[in-house]
């Protein structure tokens, strides 16, 4: 497993044990070439590991450590961790008194003293440890006693700033990590909305650097970075229930990481934020989209049998206006002939008949 704090190259100077060093070729021999180490004088690095075509006078990056016997060695293999760095190495093989070895990625394994040891390391196992030189016996081992090398002067970290962490342990709150390779933070379980596993490597974000100097952390971006894509999901899957869901402020946080995967604080803020812009209303049991608030869908399903609808009405007047009768002809009414003077009716008088005009 890599370390955390990438690992840079010695270039000038004392060459460092524990380090990658560039060194010059001084001559060739039957085992191998010599190096110019500077301070540890001429060190061998064995034919396995020289670049084809190396000649004297080349410069090397090279990695310096001791080997079974004890004799500095160089090697071009790049171990999986340095002098300084922190990393999550696997077990090899343990042995009660001397304590446990470790893979590191070159042929001599790592030792991690019984001294060193904060739970007992067995075979299989995968620790976060320190590597770093032991001032008695001056080689390099393997410490899990990480709180005494991490930094604790006063952290610089920006609010929001985006940072490289290392799951350091468990603890009551959440995990603790190293925060590049330097500072340790917390990351609280209530806004986790994923499981982590000690000595995992991950892209996290500085919540706040509290006066005490502790610092709590975030796998999500902070402000509004974090709420508007959560709030965007919320009003998705608002539109595809059918306008309810039956998650609210009263809800159980593990019922809504279930559904969106994050805690229930980043959930109440971002309902908070639609509702604020009345985009969502709060019902019983839940949240909801407005009573007039359509669906992306029903909107535009309505649009579609309205313009369907108008064209179809449109083509149906226009068929109207220009169609031609094509049934039976009925006769037209011929007028009634008009006469000049209105016909006169006189009545007669019973027994007039037969009178006299005067």
């Amino acid at each position: 497993n890599p370390p955390l704090q990438g690992a840079g190259v010695h270039h000038a100077g004392m060459a460092l044990l524990g380090k990658r060093n560039e060194l010059r070729v001084l001559r060739i021999a039957t085992q191998g070439l010599y190096l110019n180490a500077e301070n540890f004088g001429d060190v061998l690095i064995p034919n396995q590991y020289v670049p084809p075509g190396t000649k004297v006078a080349d410069v090397l990056d090279v990695f310096l450590y001791c080997d079974s016997d004890d004799r500095l060695i160089a090697t071009t293999v790049k171990p999986f961790a340095e002098v300084g760095d922190f990393a999550c190495l696997q077990v090899v093989s343990a042995d009660e008194r001397i304590g446990a070895f470790l893979d590191w990625g070159l042929n001599k394994d790592l030792l991690l003293p019984i001294r060193e040891q904060v739970h007992r390391a067995r075979a299989g196992d995968w620790v976060v440890v320190y590597v770093r030189i032991d001032e008695l016996s001056n080689r390099i081992v393997a410490t899990q006693r990480l709180n005494r090398h991490l930094n604790l002067t006063p952290a610089t970290y920006r609010e929001g700033e985006k940072v490289k962490l290392m799951i350091m342990e468990k603890s009551e709150l959440g995990y603790n990590a190293i925060i590049e390779g330097k500072h340790r933070g917390l990351l609280y379980d209530t806004d986790l909305r994923v499981k982590l596993f000690v000595g995992q490597k991950v892209e996290g974000y500085v919540r706040r650097v509290r006066e005490d100097g502790k610092i709590d952390l975030a796998l999500d971006p902070a402000g509004h970075g974090r709420i508007a894509p959560l709030a965007d999901r919320v009003l998705e899957e608002l539109q595809a229930k059918g306008g309810r869901l039956p998650l609210g402020d009263e809800s159980k946080p593990e019922d809504i990481r279930a559904v969106f995967g994050v805690s229930k604080k980043s959930f109440k803020q971002a309902i908070g934020t639609l509702f604020k812009a009345r985009k969502i209303v709060m019902i019983e049991g839940g949240i909801a989209l407005p009573i007039d608030q359509e669906s992306a869908g029903e909107k535009r399903e309505a649009q579609r049998q309205r313009e369907l609808g108008a064209k179809t009405n449109e083509g149906y007047r226009l068929e109207k206006k220009w169609e031609k009768p094509t049934g039976p002809v009925r006769p037209k009414r011929a007028p009634e002939e008009k006469t000049s003077q209105r016909p006169i009716f006189k009545p007669v008088k019973p027994g007039a008949e037969g009178t006299q005009q005067k």
